[in-house]
């Protein structure tokens, strides 16, 4: 299974407006292709019960539910946190949180990784300061995995700027939970990872002909670009 890329929405039912697979319906809508349940501390047969009807939401568009924590509560994607277990248990998609380079290097056979927290924000406090885009630029260079930023990303600007240190996706919580309309800012988010994704691939360095590394068809094929970055 592929992991998760572009806009990812983490949940938080206390910060909707609305119930909230209604808000997640919303940001599917608008583009939003993968969602994080958390909400760990419901009892786990209403978990459940959510979390299928979050994938009853998803299913349809081809998107991807994750499940914060061990249990995938019936499906194969699960998001663990820095603090274990380890080694992760098998399953279809494991990512993990991280957020320094002493946690990616504990990493082994996750898919991604999320670092955080990238911007100021009050949903992860006690992780010390922000690691901004010039540290989150340098964490993904060191990490084995593809790597999706989170915290504080509420604007297109952020988006760009985790974009261009190598984020493959942006972990977005109150900017969507909190939206008047989930389904324009999941529009507009996603639209600013599409655009700054294109950016960047658009700034590549076109091959030269003869060039030793390349095949023979490469002066007619181009490199799309790698926006698998890191951990989280």
């Amino acid at each position: 299974m592929t992991g998760p890329t572009g806009l990812v929405v983490l949940t938080d039912r206390r910060a909707v407006r609305r119930p909230l697979v209604e808000v997640v319906a919303d940001a599917v809508a608008g583009g939003a292709r993968w969602v994080v349940l958390r909400e760990k501390d419901l009892p786990r047969a209403e978990r459940a019960a959510l979390a299928c009807d979050l994938r009853a939401v998803l299913e349809p568009v081809g998107g991807t539910l994750v499940v914060a924590g061990p249990d995938p509560l019936g499906g194969s994607a699960v998001h663990l946190p820095a603090a274990g277990p380890y080694p992760p248990p098998r399953r279809g998609l494991v990512g993990r949180s991280c957020h320094d380079e002493a946690e990616l290097g504990r990493l082994t056979v996750e898919d991604y990784a999320v670092l955080s927290p990238v911007y100021p924000t009050s949903t992860k406090p006690g992780y010390g300061p922000p690691l901004r885009p010039a540290r989150l630029a340098a964490l993904i260079r060191i990490s084995p995995v593809p790597v999706l930023a989170l915290g504080g990303i509420e604007t297109a600007e952020q988006v760009r700027e985790c974009v261009t240190a190598g984020a493959a996706g942006v972990v977005v919580l109150g900017a969507i939970m909190r939206a008047e309309s989930p389904r324009a800012a999941a529009a507009a988010l996603q639209g600013a990872f599409d655009r700054a994704a294109v950016g960047l691939a658009s700034d590549e360095p076109a091959p030269t002909v003869g060039s030793p590394d390349l095949g023979p068809d490469a002066c007619t094929r181009a490199d799309p670009i790698a926006l698998s970055g890191g951990r989280t």
